[in-house]
């Protein structure tokens, strides 16, 4: 038996030893798989910053990867959960229900751009609300098959995985994935969205007939992906192609959802209602929960107990979710997109015209992306967009990485951070890329 005791302070928490020590414990104690960007440890934080364990302070771009649009421990979020903590923490919603998840779903459902009666169900992660997005459009198509798109990120879990667009790291190694998935391209813009058609089309005459096709899947604004927005006339296409075939359409705004994008949601943008949407990420501040929401008549196609889990729609997280909807009103964080967005983006392109590698600059509210490329070949530099990354964050500005070709800086600060802090991220940025 290979047990060592910690006292409980220790074991428990990282308020004693250092970066390298935590960091040669974490190397012998967890496994490879679960890859760690830094070799630092947070010790505590507030709105858009955060502090390691030694005492160093950050400038927090990355928000969880974009689960912090109200910030680290929001005042109003951190009281709700204190509070429910008084009440209970757990029944199981299946077997013990508490009014607040229905409460919490009768918010969502006004909100959504969904035509019709709206129905939710809470779930744990992203991953877990794609899954059953999928399980709720074969129930109510009686169809297996499934079609998203190149570039794409739902979820590690095997079958959220095996409907994600990219094979490294998220791939490599774990199939055989579940049957009758398909990927076309992604339509971001005139060419892609050809090919795009094309794709579909040739799945169509191919592989599958649409009468077979149980969901169309796909995020508005690519994540992981590269921040790659989908183009308007796709998303119509979209919605009248999975009309013409009885298709249930799913808009993935796990990452897009609650502001980020400059409206509550994504989808928003496009003047198209899709069937169902999942949601997951910044709609709890931080804690686990996720949802599916959609027309009603769809959501009601699985049998009872089909739909739910253990944690489900925990009470912790359903109340940080009233909390996290009341912030975004209250401090209008969906205007706040737009004005932080652009302000980023005025120096994006001001510090592009002087530096040679940076490329294409894409946006969506705050949902900010920059490529870096060779100059010489035009070809993508995950190298130099590596650089970028370490020499902010030496500089104690964080920021993530993304894109097929790992050539992409995206940005994910919190919506709530202040203008101060904001600018002074901004001048670390500019020192940078310069």
């Amino acid at each position: 038996m290979n047990a060592i005791l910690k006292p409980a302070a220790q074991a428990a928490g990282t308020s004693s030893g250092t970066n390298a020590e935590w960091h040669a414990r974490r190397l012998a104690a967890t496994p490879r798989g679960v890859a760690v960007m830094g070799d630092f440890f947070i010790d505590h934080a507030k709105n858009a910053e955060f502090w390691d364990i030694e005492g160093r302070r950050f400038i927090d771009f990355a928000g969880g990867i974009a689960v912090l649009n109200t910030g680290h421990v929001h005042p109003k979020v951190q009281a709700a959960i204190a509070a429910q903590l008084q009440r209970f923490t757990h029944s199981c919603y299946q077997v013990v229900p508490y009014a607040e998840y229905v409460s919490l779903a009768e918010r969502i459902n006004a909100i959504v751009p969904i035509a019709g009666p709206v129905k939710s169900a809470f779930f744990s992660t992203g991953a877990e609300a794609v899954e059953n997005a999928i399980k709720i459009a074969r129930a109510h198509t009686k169809r297996g098959g499934v079609i998203a798109f190149g570039g794409a990120f739902h979820g590690r879990s095997l079958f959220a995985v095996g409907l994600t667009g990219k094979v490294q790291p998220y791939k490599a190694g774990f199939g055989p994935f579940a049957p009758e998935t398909y990927h076309a391209p992604f339509p971001m813009d005139a060419e892609s969205f050809a090919a795009s058609k094309a794709g579909i089309e040739q799945l169509f005459k191919c592989d599958i007939e649409p009468s077979r096709v149980a969901a169309i899947i796909f995020e508005p604004v690519q994540g992981e992906g590269g921040f790659n927005p989908i183009t308007k006339e796709a998303t119509h296409w979209l919605r009248a192609l999975c009309d013409e075939h009885g298709i249930v359409m799913i808009a993935d705004e796990v990452q897009t959802g609650f502001a980020r994008t400059g409206k509550m949601f994504a989808m928003e943008h496009f003047g198209v209602s899709p069937d169902i949407m999942t949601m997951a990420k910044s709609m709890a501040g931080g804690t686990t929960l996720s949802a599916v929401v959609g027309r009603a008549d769809v959501m009601d196609a699985p049998n009872p107990g089909g739909l739910g889990g253990t944690y489900a729609g925990n009470p912790l997280a359903v109340a940080a979710a009233h909390a996290v909807l009341d912030v975004m009103a209250e401090e209008k964080l969906v205007e706040r997109a737009n004005v932080l967005g652009q302000r980023l983006i005025v120096r994006l392109e001001a510090a592009k015209a002087k530096n040679k590698t940076m490329g294409d600059i894409r946006a969506l509210g705050a949902m900010v992306a920059c490529d870096f490329i060779n100059p010489a070949t035009g070809a993508p530099d995950a190298d130099k967009t590596k650089q970028v990354q370490q020499a902010a964050l030496k500089k104690g500005l964080l920021l993530l990485t993304c894109g097929v070709y790992g050539n992409v800086v995206r940005f994910l600060f919190p919506l709530t951070v202040e203008d101060s802090v904001f600018e002074e991220a901004m001048g670390i940025l500019d020192s940078v890329l310069a």
